[in-house]
């Protein structure tokens, strides 16, 4: 790669000059050699980037409306729908090998119960010290000891809310935890499955997409 047509390079009287990080530009004729290939290296690499991650945008729309398409033929032609609640739907091949599966998950909201439940279930667990068993306590710990986003352990929370007792503290607490949870919005995923016979294990295909 030339000098004149390297990217990111700035013509400045006829001379080539890169930008650095504090905004200021410097001769191409001054930078080291190995920073002009790391340069380069992370330019061809973020253009390549930038080609995959919009070709996995159009495929997202593509791949959307194809089973949309077939749903709404279905609906027009036959009357009949596929697909389960929330929008969620499973398309296989004739042959049982291929499968493409849509699923909506809700995008969920904790709002403050959460806190007047963990007083209520401490509450509790103080008081149960001598007969509360030690898997309960750590399920407990692990609900509210949050994740390095600062995020509730939300799969542990609804293994928690399945706990019954019949102490009326405890019934409050899991009320609250109900009353905590909020649907904020939701998310659309699509999800490409192949196996070599109709007997074998499903192999997912290593790509996820999501709507936002």
């Amino acid at each position: 790669m030339t000098e004149a047509v390297r990217p990111g390079a700035i013509d400045v009287g006829g001379k080539p000059y890169l930008r650095d990080a504090k905004g200021a530009l410097v001769p191409l004729e001054a930078i080291k050699a190995v920073d002009l290939l790391m340069d380069e290296t992370v330019r061809d690499i973020i253009a390549r980037a930038t080609e995959v991650s919009a070709a996995i945008a159009a495929f997202k729309v593509e791949a959307f409306a194809a089973v949309g398409g077939f749903q709404a033929l279905l609906a027009q032609e036959y009357g009949t729908t596929i697909g389960g609640p929330k929008g969620n739907v499973t398309l296989t091949s004739f042959d049982g090998c291929l499968k493409v599966q849509v699923q909506a998950a809700d995008l969920l909201e904790l709002g403050p119960e959460l806190q007047t439940a963990k007083t209520l279930i401490d509450g509790c667990l103080s008081e149960w010290a001598a007969g509360s068993g030690a898997e309960l306590r750590a399920l407990v710990n692990q609900v509210f000891s949050v994740d390095k986003e600062g995020q509730i352990n939300r799969a542990a929370l609804f293994m928690l809310l399945r706990v019954e007792s019949p102490d009326e503290r405890w019934q409050r607490a899991m009320e609250a935890i109900r009353n905590s949870i909020r649907v904020i919005g939701s998310r659309s995923y699509v999800r490409f499955y192949n196996r070599a016979a109709p007997d074998a294990a499903w192999q997912g295909i290593p790509l996820d997409i999501a709507v936002a």
